[in-house]
């Protein structure tokens, strides 16, 4: 179940930095506010993954004297945001059009009343 969990803070990750620059204490209060408890041991990796893989990109600034690491999104960032937007708007339809029932197999006709 983590590793689901894990794509979906991701996908979080990806939204907001396409939204404004985000950093690690605010993406850790913001995904607390949607339920997911993270240590900052990992968010920080998971931020550097995104990171590699290109779909962020990191800026430093001084904020009271420390610095703070932003992040942003990039335009593979982008692409990638609106691909997931797409096959999760196709899953949320599938699934809310054709919930199962207990017992019946997935893709199984409706019992007949």
């Amino acid at each position: 179940m983590r590793d689901i969990l894990l794509s979906f803070i991701k996908i979080h990750i990806l939204f907001h930095a396409g939204q404004a620059p985000v950093y690690g204490a605010w993406l850790l209060e913001e995904l607390a506010r949607h339920g997911y408890r993270l240590s900052p041991g990992t968010l920080y990796p998971t931020l550097h993954a995104l990171e590699e893989a290109g779909y962020l990109e990191r800026s430093e600034e001084v904020v009271e004297g420390k610095v703070r690491k932003y992040y942003r999104l990039t335009t593979a960032g982008r692409a990638a945001l609106d691909e997931i937007g797409r096959k999760m708007q196709e899953l949320a339809g599938e699934i809310l059009a054709n919930p199962l029932s207990p017992g019946r197999p997935p893709g199984s006709p409706a019992p007949s009343v």
